[in-house]
């Protein structure tokens, strides 16, 4: 590892802070901002928003006196992105008069951090303040470094420790981080007062130093010296990215659909690399695996240790990908299932013991895992949004990488089970997570087809809004590229009318995803002809992408909603014209009319497997699928103008595409509602179903 210091982006960043932020930036928090962010850009240091800094300098208060103050990383900012704003002020003299307490309960320990902030609305500073404010130190660098967490996640880390480094960095033993481990790390550096930082055991490493360079260049010069270190013990291996396996298309659904009980739903994202693929086909798997996170605070985002799906499930998921039959269950879902129930039971005995051996009150938290090792395929990061997902895949691959030092090294040891559980339900860190109630699509995954433009893209926003994952698909690549850069969500250019690539569709909202939770098969074409008159080809391109299309999409759906054994929904759009055509468009209204047949029948089909199937009826809707010259004839057909012809419905407004949107959005959400047709058409009683 080499510093990423420059003379010349520190002077850019010191104007730009201090400019921007003028009424409450300096240029030792702009520096301070500076080099944050070139520790949290490098994920070998930490991960989504792990690790902190500060600086201690001098702001004025409200009268204009100087006063002394500790800046230090607040709570939900990430260090790679981090602003000024995300490092609130404290004062800092009545900071340090805390240390002269026998104690300090983390309620406590909260308060007295808030009642100090120079700003009331100021996010809540690190729980890690205290040590920051105790040490003397200008600025501090920390950091769960996964060099430095191989060294001291070991039985005999203080020995191997102290051998790599020599006396630069004072050790301190594992305590849960708050007031004691704050009194503890200043001790530790007044009785070894020439050092350049402290190792946390099974905690990480922190640095300091009179100038932002110097803390930075520290922290990077230990973790270099550490990298080294285990070079010369084992090769470090370097991770070479692989495509998703056909395995995963076969095991992901099905796993998908074991996952969560009380109606919680997962997203899942794989990992497989040739260093995954060696811890994963290891056969010491089992004890590497149960041994516990690499650094306590993991445990909120991957559980005290993954679900290991044995040898059985990775080669059944293997032949049915290599024989192509994906959304088939064979002894997957009886072995995933299995191996669910024996992980669920551990994690509830864990915790029963562990309150019952504290004498605690603790409301048990979810028994599911958040990363699943699959042995021949992969790591499998399991959360209730992607980013969850991401964010527990992340960790854990880092901690393979970890666990496969620390072993190179001597042997990697987390720490027990009591400590494991005190951070796991400890309230400060589980506030990391936030307790925002769940969107009514949380955890669900929908297929959007024609979402470039109009109505598609008006219920992509919608759905997405409700907290739904959408992935979009559309023939048109720049506008639905747009729109995907838009809800940052998975997409692909694909023609509707071609099964194969429908299908392959569907599959690569799995390889994103782990499965789908329902459809919105929305994509169309208005074509116009007397139907006496129609010719053909244009008959038959009609039926293919208005009803032909909409098969694909369901029957591919279904397979994969069927594997998921979740239930879903199925929802189509139809047209007015299914009930009530118009002259000259026979074309559009023969398919439309066959759509609204063909949704009745995946609502009869598809009740056993708890598959929903409903149509939206929609008229006059301002998109391209009818032109304006079209729309123009029509109206002066009736002697009106354009504007008037989209309001002359029963309530006399224009419908728009976002009540088509809403009503698709109702329709997901209407659990006892199949076989169903909803109307959004301003009220038209000669297309009312009957």
């Amino acid at each position: 590892m080499r510093s990423a210091w420059s003379d010349e982006d520190a002077a850019k960043a010191v104007a730009d802070y201090t400019t921007r932020y003028s009424r409450t930036c300096n240029e030792d928090l702009a520096l301070r901002t500076y080099t944050s962010r070139l520790i949290g850009a490098d994920p070998r240091l930490v991960l989504h928003g792990g690790g902190n800094t500060s600086v201690k300098t001098q702001l004025r208060d409200e009268l204009g006196a100087p006063v002394d103050a500790i800046c230090v990383k607040g709570s939900g900012w990430d260090l790679a992105t981090i602003e000024p704003p995300g490092l609130p002020a404290l004062r800092l003299g009545p900071l340090r008069a805390l240390r002269a307490l026998p104690a300090l309960t983390d309620e406590e320990m909260v308060n007295a951090l808030r009642i100090r902030l120079f700003d009331a609305g100021a996010p809540n500073p690190s729980v890690e303040t205290l040590l920051h404010a105790f040490l003397p130190h200008r600025f501090i660098d920390h950091s769960h470094a996964d060099a430095i967490l191989a060294l001291v996640d070991q039985p005999a880390a203080e020995a191997l420790c102290a051998d790599v480094f020599g006396g630069r960095l004072a050790i301190v033993p594992y305590v849960m981080p708050g007031f004691a481990l704050a009194k503890l790390a200043a001790e530790s550096y007044e009785a070894n007062p020439d050092t350049e930082g402290l190792l946390l055991l099974q905690h990480g490493l922190f640095t300091y130093g009179a100038s932002a360079r110097e803390s930075y260049e520290r922290h990077v010069a230990a973790v270099d010296r550490a990298e080294a270190y285990l070079a010369s013990r084992a090769a470090r291996r370097h991770s070479v990215g692989r495509r998703p396996d056909v395995a995963y298309r076969a095991l992901a659904p099905t796993l998908r659909g074991c996952l969560g009980e009380e109606g919680r739903r997962y997203v899942l994202t794989l990992r497989t690399s040739d260093a995954i693929r060696a811890f994963v086909d290891d056969p010491d798997l089992g004890s590497l695996a149960l041994r516990g996170p690499a650094t306590p605070d993991h445990v909120i985002r991957t559980k005290r240790h993954p679900l290991v799906l044995d040898g059985v499930a990775g080669r059944e998921a293997a032949a049915l990908g290599q024989a192509g039959k994906f959304g088939q269950l064979g002894q997957l879902e009886q072995v995933i299932n299995e191996r669910l129930a024996e992980y669920r039971g551990a994690y509830r005995r864990y915790v029963e013991g562990q309150i019952a051996a504290k004498g605690v009150s603790r409301t048990p938290l979810d028994p599911d895992p958040r990363i699943v090792l699959v042995p021949g395929l992969g790591l499998i990061g399991a959360g209730q949004t992607e980013k969850d997902a991401r964010i527990a895949a992340d960790i854990y691959e880092h901690t393979i990488e970890i666990i496969r030092d620390a072993e190179g090294a001597g042997t990697y040891q987390a720490l027990p089970e009591p400590d494991i559980f005190d951070m796991e339900y400890w309230s400060l860190e589980q506030a990391k997570l936030g307790k925002a109630t769940a969107p009514p699509l949380g955890g669900r995954v929908v297929y959007i087809t024609g979402a470039a433009s109009g109505i598609g893209a008006a219920t992509a926003r919608r759905f997405a809004a409700a907290g739904a994952h959408v992935f979009l698909v559309d023939r048109s690549a720049e506008p639905l590229e747009r729109l995907a850069r838009e809800l940052r969500c998975g997409h692909r250019v694909l023609d509707v009318t071609d099964a194969r690539a429908v299908e392959e569709g569907l599959w690569c909202a799995v390889d994103r995803h782990g499965g789908i939770d329902g459809v919105v098969s929305n994509a169309g074409t208005a074509p116009q002809s007397p139907i006496a008159d129609c010719s053909a080809e244009t008959l038959r391109a009609s039926l293919e992408v208005n009803l032909l299309a909409h098969q694909w999409v369901a029957a591919g759906a279904t397979k994969i909603l069927r594997a998921q054994g979740r239930g879903g929904f199925l929802l189509f759009n139809a047209s007015k014209a299914a009930f009530n055509p118009g002259e000259g468009f026979g074309p559009y209204a023969v398919p439309k009319a066959a759509l609204v047949a063909l949704m009745k029948q995946y609502a009869l089909e598809g009740g056993a497997h708890g598959i929903r199937a409903n149509a939206v009826n929609a008229d006059r809707i301002r998109t391209g699928l009818f032109p304006a010259e079209m729309v123009e004839a029509r109206a002066r057909a009736r002697g009106i103008d354009p504007d008037a012809y989209f309001r002359s419905n029963l309530l006399g407004r224009e419908v728009t595409a976002d009540d088509v949107a809403g009503a698709f959005l109702a329709l997901a959400l209407a659990e006892s509602t199949t076989g169903a047709v909803l109307t959004v058409d301003g009220g038209n009683i000669a297309a009312s179903p009957r």
